[in-house]
C-alpha cells in the first residue's frame, strides 16, 4: 500500500460515489493495475535485498508478504505498584541466599588476566547496532561507530576492573522489560522478564568468557553439552538414545528416563557456591573474584512504557539476559554425574535427564541417583518442579513382572508419560518416531502456505528455495541424523511427500530427506573422529588394517538403524 494505490483508491470511491458508470469503471480498472505494478515494484525490491545479499531487509519483505509470526502483542499499560510487585517477584529467590560470600585468597606471585586493546576493539567493532540499548542508554551503533577512539579507554577501564576484581555498578545494572506469555495474563508469572543490560558490558564479558574457556580442564563432565565447542542437541539426544539402545538389545532389561525440571533455574544459583566450584576446577583466582563481585549487588529494576519500578539489589542467581549467565551455570553443575555405572546424566544448559540402565528388575541404583539428584538439588539452592518433571519407562519385555513403581521426589510421585519432547525430538516409550514425525509435517504444513503465498506474488525461485531452506527444510531436518533411520517406509514417504510439494511450488529440484540426513551423519561422525574428547569418539574405533571402523554389535533393528551404528556403515562405504 503505496502512496499512488492510495490515491487511485480515493479516485476509485470518488467515482462510485459520483454515481457516473464510466468514471467507476476506468477508476477501478486504473487501481487494478496501480495494484499490480505496487505489488511487482515490491517483489522487485525484495529481489534486490535478495542479490545485495541484505537478509534482514528481505526478510521484513516477505514477513509483510506472508504475515509470517505477527506481532499481535499490543503493549499493556502497568503502573508503578505493578512494575514494583513484578520486580519482588522476580527476587523472590533473594531471600533464600544466606551463605556469605568470601573471596578467594590470592597468592603473593599472582598476576591478573589483562586484555589487549586489539581484542577489545575487536569486540567493539562486531557489536550488533540492531540490539536494544541497555540501563545506560548507550546504543550499540555509537559504540561500534567510535570502537578505534573507545577501545584504549575501555582497554584501562576493563584491566583496572580485572586487577581489583570489582565490576562498576554501571556494568551490572539490570532493566527488566516483562512481556506476556499468554494474550491474557492473569498473574505474575504470565510475564517473561527480558533482561536488558550494558552493551559494553557484553562487549566485557565476551572477552572474560574466551579466558574462562581456556582454563578449563580436560575432566570437565563430557555429558554437559551446552555451551562447547563441537557439542550440539543432536549429540545429547544420540548419545541418549544409544545408551538405552544398547542396553535394551540385552535380555530381562529395560530402561527408565528422569526428565528432570528446575524452577528458575539460572536466578537460584547461589554466588559463594559457584566460585568455591570455579576454584576447585583451577579457574584464575583473581578471576574468580571478579565473578563473585559481578554476580553480587546487582542493581535490578522493571520498566514497561516510561514507567519503572524502583530498583533492588540482588545477590542470588546469574542474571539471564547476559553474556556469561548461561557458560556460569553449566560450571555451576558440572559435579552433577552419576555415581553408578548403570545410570548417566545427560544435560544441555539447565535441561537434566537421569538415564536409568535396569537389569533383572534390580532400581536400586537408579533410584539412589534420582534420591541424590534431588540431594544435591537442595545443597545448592535448586528447586525441583515435580509437577513439570516426568519419566519415560521403555520397556519391550514380553513379561514385564508387573506395573514398576513410581519415583516420588519431595513426596510427590513423578507423571509418567507416553512420550515426552527431549530438546525438541519427541520421544516414545516404544521408541517409534510416529508422534515426531507427525509433528514435524503437521509444522511443515503450515509453512508451505506461506511459500504458496510467495509464489503468488510472483516472487523468484531463488527467494522461494531460500525461505524453503530456512523455513520448513530446517523443521523437517532438526535432529534428522538422530531418528530417520529408524523411521518407517510409510513415514519417510510422508515426509518426502512434504518435499515434493515445495517442489512443485517453486518448480526447482529440492534435496531429499533422505540425501540430507546421510549427510550430516557423515558430518558429523568426521566431527566427532577429530574430537577425541568427545563422549561418543570411543564408539569409532580403526580396524587393524586402518582403512576401516569396527561395526558395532547389534542384535535388535532398533539399534542397528539408529545413528551410530549407521554411520560406522556410512564411513565405511565412503
Amino acid at each position: 500500500m503505496n502512496k499512488e494505490v492510495r490515491l487511485l483508491l480515493k479516485a476509485r470511491n470518488t467515482a462510485f460515489r459520483s454515481g457516473e458508470a464510466q468514471a467507476y469503471s476506468t477508476a477501478r480498472a486504473n487501481l487494478r493495475r496501480g495494484i499490480k505494478k505496487a505489488k511487482h515494484t515490491y517483489k522487485r525490491k525484495i529481489e534486490g535485498h535478495f542479490s545485495s545479499s541484505d537478509p534482514r531487509r528481505m526478510w521484513q519483505g516477505i514477513q509483510a508478504i506472508t504475515d509470517y509470526k505477527p506481532n499481535n502483542s499490543s503493549p499493556t499499560v502497568m503502573d508503578t505498584t505493578f512494575l514494583n510487585e513484578l520486580n519482588t517477584f522476580y527476587a523472590r529467590f533473594e531471600k533464600d541466599d544466606k551463605d556469605t560470600a568470601t573471596r578467594t585468597p590470592l597468592p603473593a606471585d599472582h598476576q591478573p588476566i589483562t586484555l589487549s586493546s586489539t581484542a577489545v576493539y575487536t569486540a567493539l567493532s562486531r557489536i550488533n547496532p540492531r540490539k536494544a540499548a541497555g540501563p545506560d542508554g548507550i546504543p550499540g551503533r555509537v559504540l561500534r561507530a567510535c570502537a578505534e577512539q573507545l577501545a584504549g579507554i575501555f582497554t584501562d577501564i576493563f584491566n583496572l576492573s580485572l586487577a581489583h576484581a570489582v565490576v562498576p555498578s554501571c556494568f551490572k545494572a539490570t532493566t527488566i522489560v516483562p512481556v506476556p506469555k499468554h494474550s491474557r495474563p492473569t498473574c505474575l508469572n504470565d510475564y517473561r522478564p527480558v533482561a536488558l543490560t550494558p552493551i559494553i558490558m557484553k562487549c566485557f564479558e565476551r572477552l572474560v568468557l574466551a579466558h574462562l574457556k581456556d582454563c578449563l580442564p580436560t575432566t570437565l563432565d563430557p555429558h554437559q553439552f551446552a555451551y562447547r565447542s563441537n557439542r550440539s542437541i543432536d549429540d545429547a539426544v544420540s548419545i541418549a538414545l544409544h545408551s538405552v539402545l544398547t542396553h535394551l538389545d540385552n535380555t530381562n532389561t529395560y530402561a527408565r528416563l528422569l526428565f528432570a525440571d528446575f524452577s528458575s533455574a539460572f536466578n537460584t544459583v547461589v554466588p559463594s557456591k559457584l566460585i568455591t566450584k570455579l576454584g576447585d576446577l583451577g579457574i584464575n583466582p583473581s578471576l574468580c573474584n571478579w565473578t563473585l563481585d559481578f554476580l553480587t549487588d546487582r542493581p535490578q529494576r522493571v520498566r514497561s512504557g516510561h514507567s519503572c519500578s524502583t530498583t533492588i539489589t540482588l545477590s542470588t542467581g546469574v542474571p539471564q539476559g547476559c553474556v556469561l549467565s548461561p557458560f556460569l551455570y553449566s560450571l555451576f553443575t558440572h559435579d552433577c554425574r552419576p555415581v553408578h555405572g548403570s545410570n548417566s546424566i545427560i544435560k544441555f544448559a539447565d535441561d537434566t535427564t537421569v538415564i536409568g540402565l535396569i537389569s533383572n528388575n534390580d532400581e536400586t541404583a537408579y533410584r539412589e541417583e534420582v534420591e541424590r539428584l534431588t540431594t544435591w538439588c537442595a545443597n545448592n539452592n535448586l528447586v525441583l518442579n515435580t509437577s513439570k518433571t516426568k519419566e519415560l519407562i521403555v520397556d519391550f519385555r514380553k513379561a514385564r513382572g508387573g506395573t514398576q513403581d513410581p519415583i516420588h521426589i519431595n513426596g510427590m510421585a513423578v507423571e509418567r508419560v507416553s512420550s515426552f519432547k527431549f530438546l525438541g525430538t519427541h520421544i516414545s516409550e516404544d521408541l517409534s518416531w510416529t508422534t515426531n514425525t507427525s509433528s514435524i509435517i503437521k509444522k511443515a504444513h503450515q509453512r508451505l502456505f506461506f511459500l504458496r503465498t510467495l509464489r503468488k506474488n510472483q516472487l523468484s525461485s531463488a527467494v522461494l528455495v531460500n525461505f524453503y531452506r530456512c523455513a520448513i527444510e530446517s523443521i523437517l531436518t532438526n535432529c534428522v541424523s538422530v531418528w530417520y533411520g529408524s523411521c518407517t517406509i510409510a513415514e519417510h514417504k510422508a515426509l518426502q511427500r512434504v518435499v515434493k510439494t515445495a517442489q512443485r511450488i517453486t518448480r526447482t529440484t529440492l534435496p531429499a530427506i533422505g540425501d540430507v540426513q546421510r549427510k550430516r551423519c557423515l558430518h558429523r561422525a568426521r566431527s566427532i573422529l577429530k574430537d577425541s574428547s568427545h563422549p561418543a569418539h570411543r564408539l569409532f574405533s580403526l580396524l587393524p588394517s586402518g582403512r576401516r571402523y569396527r561395526t558395532l554389535r547389534t542384535r535388535t533393528s532398533r539399534l542397528r538403524n539408529s545413528f551410530f551404528p549407521r554411520a560406522v556403515s556410512l564411513l565405511n562405504s565412503c
